[in-house]
C-alpha cells in the first residue's frame, strides 16, 4: 500500500559529494598562510604557529559575517589590526617589567610584519599623482572639493582607484594633504 522512498532517496544522496574544505573566494595570501601553518606545525615554531592560528581563526569568523574577507587588502587590514594589538601588548608587558612576555609579543609582531610585507599596494608617489590629477580636474570643473567628493570620484566604478591595490587610509592621508 505505501511505497517506501527510503532506499531511493539514500541512493540519490550518495551520488552528490560535498567538499567542505574548498575555499573558492579565499585571498592568495590566505592559501600561503595555511601552507605555512603546516610547516610551522612540523617545525614546532610556536610564535609563527600562534600568529597563523589567530589570523586563520579571525578569517574564518569573518567569513560568517555579511562582509567576508575576499581580497589580500582586506586580509592586510586584518593583519595590521592584529599587529597594532600585539605592539600595544608588548608595550604593556615592558611597562610591567615582564621581558619574557614582551619577547613573545615581539616575535609575533615580527611574523605579522613579514606577512604584511607580502601584500603589494600602490606606492605613495603614484597615489599622490592620481590624487593631485583628480583634485585639479575637480577644481577645473568648478566643483567644491572635499574628502567625500574626492573619495567618491576616486573609488567609484571606473574611477582612478577602482580595482587597484590601494589602501583607503593611505589615500585619506594624501588627500588631506592636498585639500589643505
Amino acid at each position: 500500500m505505501f511505497n517506501s522512498l527510503r532506499f531511493t532517496s539514500r541512493l540519490g544522496l550518495r551520488a552528490v559529494r560535498w567538499n567542505s574544505t574548498a575555499s573558492s573566494g579565499s585571498p592568495p595570501l590566505m592559501a600561503h598562510m595555511r601552507n605555512d601553518l603546516k610547516v610551522a606545525m612540523r617545525a614546532k615554531d610556536t610564535a609563527r604557529l600562534n600568529v597563523l592560528r589567530g589570523i586563520i581563526s579571525e578569517f574564518n569568523n569573518a567569513a560568517k559575517t555579511p562582509n567576508p574577507i575576499s581580497t589580500d587588502l582586506q586580509l592586510l587590514a586584518l593583519i595590521r589590526k592584529r599587529l597594532a594589538s600585539v605592539k600595544e601588548a608588548a608595550q604593556q608587558f615592558a611597562e610591567a617589567d615582564r621581558p619574557d612576555l614582551k619577547e613573545k609579543e615581539d616575535q609575533q609582531a615580527e611574523v605579522l610584519q613579514g606577512y604584511a610585507g607580502q601584500v603589494t599596494t600602490m606606492g605613495a608617489e603614484e597615489i599622490e599623482q592620481i590624487v593631485e590629477q583628480e583634485v585639479t580636474k575637480l577644481k577645473g570643473a568648478g566643483q567644491k572639493v572635499d574628502k567625500g567628493v574626492l573619495f567618491k570620484t576616486l573609488f567609484a566604478p571606473g574611477g582612478a582607484f577602482d580595482g587597484k591595490p590601494v589602501e583607503r587610509a593611505e589615500v585619506a592621508k594624501i588627500a588631506s594633504k592636498f585639500l589643505q
